[in-house]
């Protein structure tokens, strides 16, 4: 039983900093990529970070870049995300996600195996 359990989550004003964790257990072997998604209500998730489990790089997107940090810790099977000068519109759910490859091309949730059942972000002005 493949389980992605996020933590870290919480209320901020802007310019903070968060680090959100995502501890795994059944680590699947067909598991190739890691990341974190963010959904607002009414709106799509959307693929914040990504990276290869093994050699293969990482991915963030434009929103994020130079301010969010994704990293992987394999001894302790977890995965997270540094979250620095925080914004009002960084404000969503966090979700981490787990897949093949794929996930890591494209970074599209549908491309994810696996999803933790998310940690909520909210930053104010």
């Amino acid at each position: 039983q493949v389980q992605l359990v996020e933590s870290g989550g919480g209320s901020v004003q802007a310019g903070g900093s968060l680090r959100l964790s995502c501890a795994v257990s059944g680590y699947p072997y067909s598991t190739r990529c890691m990341g974190w998604f963010r959904q607002v209500p009414g709106k799509e998730r959307e693929g914040v970070a990504v990276m290869y489990t093994g050699a293969g790089g990482i991915d963030y997107a434009d929103s994020v870049k130079g301010r969010f940090t994704i990293s992987r810790d394999s001894a302790k099977n977890t995965l997270y995300l540094q979250m620095n000068s925080l914004k009002p519109e960084d404000t969503a759910m966090y979700y981490c996600a787990a897949g093949t490859w794929q996930l890591c091309a494209s970074r599209r949730d549908y491309d994810s195996n696996y999803w933790g059942q998310g940690t909520q972000v909210t930053v104010s002005s």
